[in-house]
């Protein structure tokens, strides 16, 4: 009997649970529809309280769990004294991880966490900067694990100035029987400024190409000047004057076996040797078609018969030079008998 009591009296008191505390304390109606009922009761706005609840579970506690962000942060070089430049390459990033909660890392900025190095004591020579997690701005509950690189190597060198002679860019050949002479730059010399080792190893200053293919005279032509290297720069005038002088090929020519001519006689004659060698000097184009048979003699005008040493002499166009003639006198025995037709 106490048993059945105290069933009823839990069944009553879960109906009044389900169905609401007004409901008066005699009606005791079947609890299994009156369930049924109360559950379907606005079923729908149930259902999304139910999975907001789930959803807002999830987000918090994922949120809190630790999570690796990789981040690649910019670095800044800043306050590097006067007269000094970084010679290596330096990065412009570094590469981190953060661990922490996942709600705090969708928070940060990579570009807001900028790593700042102060360059104001460095000296020349290498510089070297260790990069550890207290360089960076992360918030609480979160730590930076890794660092790539851990340390910045600074190569540092001293800016020097120096003046170094202008090379004219010469491309091309001149026309055959024709040479460069001279190439010259005006002004002869250009400033350049960089790191000292690069200056101090710099020998000249490039001009833009000047052509001469077919040139046969001079040339001038204004030309742009390119710096030795990438590291140096040039201060100053940045074009120059160019002048390429042309000339022709100047050579010498042997002529063997010409027969030496007496002039200005009417006696017969007879020389010893009767032919010599010559070599003449002038422009290459000339001397390939030059022609000296008949142009070897000597005169013997007022000389009386008998024998005689006599210079040879030589006939020579405009532009070529006698070099030697071989022999340069010739001995002539001149008869007492006239030539045939002579007066």
């Amino acid at each position: 009997m106490e048993r059945k009591a105290i069933s009823t009296h839990f069944r009553n008191a879960l109906t009044r649970l389900v169905l609401g505390a007004n409901l008066p304390r005699q009606v005791s109606p079947p609890l299994g529809p009156l369930l049924v009922q109360r559950v379907r009761r606005n079923l729908g706005l149930r259902a999304i309280a139910l999975l907001l609840a789930i959803g807002l579970w999830f987000f918090v506690n994922a949120g809190q769990r630790g999570v690796l962000a990789p981040m690649r942060v910019p670095i800044s070089y800043r306050q590097l004294p006067a007269g000094l430049v970084i010679v290596n390459q330096r990065p412009e990033f570094v590469q981190i991880e953060v661990r922490g909660p996942r709600t705090l890392l969708s928070l940060l900025d990579p570009d807001r966490m900028l790593l700042r190095l102060d360059l104001s004591g460095v000296t020349l020579g290498q510089a070297v900067f260790k990069i550890g997690p207290e360089m960076f701005n992360v918030p609480r509950q979160t730590d930076v694990t890794r660092i790539s690189p851990s340390q910045i190597v600074l190569d540092i060198d001293r800016i020097a100035d120096r003046q170094i002679p202008i090379h004219v860019n010469v491309q091309g050949q001149p026309a055959a029987g024709y040479r460069v002479a001279s190439a010259k730059a005006n002004p002869p010399t250009a400033t350049v400024r960089g790191p000292s080792r690069f200056v101090f190893h710099a020998d000249s200053v490039q001009t833009s190409p000047v052509e001469v293919n077919g040139a046969k005279a001079d040339i001038a032509q204004p030309v742009s000047l390119a710096p030795p290297s990438d590291r140096v720069t040039i201060t100053g005038p940045q074009a120059a004057e160019a002048m390429v002088s042309i000339d022709e090929i100047i050579a010498d020519r042997e002529f063997r076996g010409l027969a030496v001519e007496v002039r200005d006689t009417d006696y017969k004659v007879k020389t010893e040797p009767q032919h010599i060698a010559v070599t003449v000097r002038g422009p290459v184009n000339q001397l390939s078609g030059l022609n000296l048979h008949g142009s070897v003699y000597v005169t013997a005008e007022d000389v009386e018969p008998g024998l005689r040493d006599l210079p040879v002499q030589i006939e020579l166009p405009d532009g070529i030079q006698l070099v030697r003639a071989t022999p340069d006198n010739v001995r002539v025995r001149i008869y007492r008998q006239k030539r045939a037709g002579s007066g």
